[in-house]
């Protein structure tokens, strides 16, 4: 049998991932992202975040060229190819598919006013149940600025897309776009299964800006002659998965069932749980999209919790309060002889920006109890990393109001989750599985790609070869003390807002 390939690519803001997978072997065989420097955010403003698609389409050009020259690929050997992207970003395209200005990304804060006016304009009770969100800061929002500020461009629009639909698009010649993509930039409307008619009417867009949809798992589009030719792809190969980065970690972790949780801990920290039927939570402290199984017929929900203040706070710590040139490992070991709940002191993380889930209070991050006859720099240590597990489960109980039982946790192993005390308290406190995987985003679209075009019958058959690392089970023994330590810390966080 031929060799068969899976292309994955990520489109991050500060870089662009690519990576080939073996279609039988579930393995992959090369990555490359560029640039290897964090590429440039261009802030014009205070609060305003720009980068140029054209710079992802090269970056793009340079991860692929690597990777089919290192794994010894020809374009005909790549049988499909799957795009993960940033979410919530903005590009906007004329009648010949020129980019019309800078895309404005998902860190911009622009259009936070364009947004909450809608909210009070349109109703909360209409957005709510209609959005599942608050119009918020995203797409929507954005393009609403962008008619209001730059009318002159605004007339120009032909199709607005995000990063993912126009990579695809510079692939393909063809502008298209997924349900999960509308749902994240508050242009589905859930209730009536379709497109958000009455916010389209409410900001004045046409219809007719917004792009055809496609299913999530599909050809959706195939590899034109001219992009064949540039990136040294085979004509025709089909683009048959797209979705934006959280709900691809998902995927990639396998996580596509009511009740199931994907976790990263990076800077800041995200909870991304599965639902399966339409809610929403009444404080918009956690946003809800269309997961990549989402169907017409088939509720299938990501409710995604973003905590900010994270592995930030951890790395705060270790530059003001650890012994100088201490590695995270050897901070682990010294927090050993500090018992749960760190003797009564406690962290609260949110020093990182205005927190969702405290509705958009910026409290700050805030140290109590400590005592200066028996505290020391390892009960600060410790009580860091479980106020950043407090925050995850604070997060998480709003979703259990919502409707969902969260009993599997799914994360890879990088991060905060390579320390054994994040991992243990996370379990402790939530009661909750926890299951590390060696995964990758681009991987995760490669294999989206796969269950597209049909090389894989499902998900199952897609990451049967995920390898899994480690399994954390919650210790019912020391539950109460962590569930003791939680409480003490939700007790202080209710003095704080």
């Amino acid at each position: 049998m031929a060799n068969r390939y899976l292309l994955g690519f990520d489109v991050g803001s500060s870089s662009v991932k690519a990576s080939l997978v073996d279609a039988d072997s579930g393995v992959c065989v090369a990555s490359a992202f560029y640039p290897e420097k964090e590429a440039p955010i261009i802030a014009v403003k205070t609060g305003w975040a720009e980068q140029d698609p054209q710079m992802w389409w090269e970056n793009a050009k340079l991860s692929l060229k690597k990777i089919m020259t290192e794994a010894s690929v020809k374009g005909e050997d790549i049988k499909a190819i799957g795009i993960s992207y940033q979410m919530h970003g903005l590009v906007c395209v004329d009648k010949e598919q020129n980019v019309l200005r800078p895309s404005i990304i998902w860190c911009d804060s622009r259009a936070v006013p364009y947004g909450e006016k809608a909210f009070s304009s349109i109703g909360s009770d209409k957005c709510l149940s209609h959005l599942l969100n608050s119009p918020g800061n995203f797409t929507a929002a954005k393009l609403a600025w962008v008619k209001e500020n730059e009318p002159e461009l605004f007339g120009k629009i032909y199709k607005f897309m995000l990063p993912g639909d126009y990579l695809a698009m510079k692939l393909s010649g063809v502008i298209n776009t997924t349900i999960s993509g509308l749902s994240e930039g508050m242009l589905w409307d859930f209730k009536q299964k379709q497109p958000a008619d009455f916010l389209l009417d409410y900001y004045g867009f046409d219809k007719s800006m917004v792009a055809d949809i496609v299913p999530t798992f599909s050809v959706q589009s195939e590899v034109c002659a001219a992009a064949a030719a540039e990136l040294g792809l085979k004509e025709g190969t089909p683009i048959s998965y797209r979705a934006g980065d959280q709900p691809n970690n998902a995927l990639s972790l396998n996580v596509f069932n009511p009740g199931e949780i994907a976790s990263t801990a990076g800077t800041s920290g995200v909870v991304y749980g599965v639902l399966g039927e339409a809610n929403y939570d009444v404080k918009s402290r956690v946003n809800t999209f269309a997961h990549v199984n989402y169907t017409t017929e088939t509720d299938r929900l990501g409710v995604l919790l973003c905590i900010n203040g994270t592995g930030i706070l951890n790395a705060w710590i270790r530059r003001n309060v650890a012994p100088e040139g201490i590695s995270y490992s050897e901070m682990n070991d010294m927090t050993d002889a500090v018992p749960i709940g760190s003797d009564g002191v406690t962290i609260i993380p949110f020093g990182n920006g205005a927190e969702r889930v405290l509705e958009n209070k910026e409290i700050g991050c805030s140290i109590h109890g400590v005592n200066f006859n028996k505290h020391g720099k390892a009960h600060l240590m410790r009580a860091a990393q479980e106020g950043i597990v407090f925050s995850f489960c604070y997060g998480m109980e709003v979703m259990q109001q919502m409707g969902m039982d969260i009993h599997k946790i799914h994360a890879g192993k990088a991060n905060m989750f390579l320390s054994k005390l994040f991992r243990d308290t996370l379990a402790g406190v939530s009661g909750a599985t926890i299951e590390l995987y060696e995964t990758d985003g681009s991987v995760g679209a490669a294999k989206g790609a796969g269950m597209g075009c049909g090389i894989y019958k499902d998900h199952d058959e897609a990451f049967a070869t995920l390898k899994k690392l480690g399994v954390i089970e919650p210790d019912e023994k020391l539950r109460s003390e962590y569930l003791q330590a939680y409480a003490l810390w939700k007790e202080r966080l209710g003095k704080e807002i």
